[in-house]
């Protein structure tokens, strides 16, 4: 290809868990690019350790989902320190080489000129997603890169698919915010909007409970509220927010919809 062609960055949501609910755009994509990274914690932070007992990196849900739809020997693990200080500029280093430098396997080799790169990450790569920071990095390594996305889809659609909750209808206003954004916001949401969806709760569950149960939003004629964590996954937990022991906690990776109403009729699972 010509020297004038751009390095190409893409991020591919490729959803909660289930590799069923990836688009065919995106296995398009991670099956085409030169490079596919896929995060994996270095360790530290609130997704637990990346390492197992023998040493070797622990594949994250955005890489089991990968490997599920592509079999080419370019799936490169790429470790983040998952904290409030969390560090983008290693992993933009190393995304920048490759974009720079290309890609070599048993199938083709390209020219930096013409590399595209693949970062894949849970969910949608625009929403609470590490592609954001880690793109805005890139970029200023690499200043003739073109970023694109591939959307994916979220946690909060999955969960309500699987519980049979109607995220909004008619003139139903919708709040999505992460707990990590604190109790207070959480409340201020649930007081003002019809459905509120919670990410990143796990730690904060009993906060929220006590929340909605305030609000009769648990489940009654004021609403109802369903938990998830592990969606798609073998340990996938499903359950309405009332059935939560009022001290239980949940996975960094929890989620909890919440609406202001009963639950739609007929779709009570």
């Amino acid at each position: 290809m010509s020297g004038t062609v751009s390095p190409r960055l893409v991020g591919v949501g490729v959803g909660p868990g289930d590799p069923d609910l990836v688009t065919f755009r995106a296995v398009r994509v991670l099956r085409d690019a030169d490079v596919v990274f896929v995060p994996v914690s270095d360790g530290h932070g609130p997704y637990g350790p990346g390492a197992g007992g023998d040493g070797t990196a622990v594949p994250g849900r955005a890489e089991m989902t990968v490997r599920s739809h592509v079999d080419h020997d370019r799936v490169v693990r790429l470790p983040f320190r998952m904290t409030g200080d969390a560090d983008y500029a290693g992993p933009a280093r190393t995304v920048a080489d490759a974009l720079r430098r290309g890609h070599t396997d048993s199938q083709r080799t390209v020219t930096a000129a013409a590399v595209t790169v693949a970062f894949a990450t849970i969910g949608d790569p625009n929403l609470y997603s590490t592609f954001t920071a880690l793109a805005a990095a890139v970029t200023a390594l690499v200043p003739d890169l073109v970023l694109d996305t591939v959307p994916g889809i979220t946690a909060m659609q999955d969960l309500a698919a699987r519980s049979g909750t109607v995220l909004a209808h008619g003139t139903e206003t919708v709040a999505l915010l992460p707990l990590t954004a604190g109790v207070p916001a959480y409340q201020a949401a649930v007081d003002t909007f019809d459905t509120v969806v919670a990410y990143k709760g796990g730690r904060a569950l009993p906060a929220l409970r006590a929340v909605l149960a305030a609000a009769g939003r648990l489940d009654g004629p004021a609403g109802h509220a369903v938990y998830g964590a592990a969606l798609g996954l073998p340990e996938q937990d499903i359950r309405p927010a009332g059935d939560l022991d009022v001290d239980a906690t949940g996975p960094y990776l929890s989620t909890v919809l919440a609406t202001r109403r009963p639950r739609w009729p007929g779709r009570a699972r």
